[in-house]
């Protein structure tokens, strides 16, 4: 896989702000538990989730703070779907997540803020935003080069860096850690999970 595979999240309803997480090994509703998500609704397709999260969303003028996120099962993973949401790539939020197992998140804002995470058993192996990936924290800062340069990320420290497909290029490298690739007809076709979830204090 290469960032070209995923040219097609460029423009979608989710691409101006999201956040994605995979988690090993765990089914949807012990996810949300572990993240301390009370489960309230489901909704059948993404577009259905999408407008349940917008409508159920702090960001507008809600009096209860937390935050909407959908839980799907994929093969043998739950996908943690936020719109509009940066749950996933909250350390305290995603080391219990990771207890026992992988952890793959990443998030980006119609700000261009964004973040990638990778966490095992509690321990953040690597941590970077994709928009400057040759800034990298974690146990394993660099143990994840070779896969970033063959997906399309430009780990260059200079003004001929190029900036494009930065997101992309994270979507591969999410799927080069956990072998499910993410595409509009999974998201599409998903039964969502509907829960709040807490901000971390």
């Amino acid at each position: 896989m290469t960032a070209e595979d995923y040219a097609w999240f460029e423009g979608t309803a989710l691409s101006y702000a999201y956040c994605m997480t995979l988690v090993r090994g765990v089914g949807a509703a012990e996810a949300l538990s572990r993240i301390n998500g009370e489960v309230v609704d489901r909704s059948a397709g993404l577009t259905a989730f999408i407008k349940y999260a917008q409508d159920n969303s702090p960001w507008f003028g809600r009096e209860d703070q937390r935050l909407v996120i959908g839980a799907t099962e994929l093969d043998g993973w739950t996908l943690l779907l936020e719109s509009n949401g940066f749950l996933g790539v909250t350390t305290e939020v995603i080391q219990p997540l990771s207890d026992g197992t992988r952890v793959v998140s990443h998030y980006c804002n119609v700000d261009a803020e964004d973040r990638f995470c990778w966490m095992e058993d509690g321990e953040l192996r690597v941590r970077f935003e994709p928009l400057f990936p040759y800034r990298r924290d974690g146990a394993e800062p660099d143990s994840l080069i070779e896969p970033m340069l063959d997906l399309g990320f430009d780990l260059r420290d200079n003004e001929d860096r190029n900036y494009d497909n930065h997101t992309a290029a994270t979507f591969a490298l999410t799927e080069h850690l956990t072998g499910i690739r993410i595409t509009q007809e999974l998201l599409d076709g998903a039964n969502y999970l509907c829960a709040l979830a807490p901000l971390p204090r």
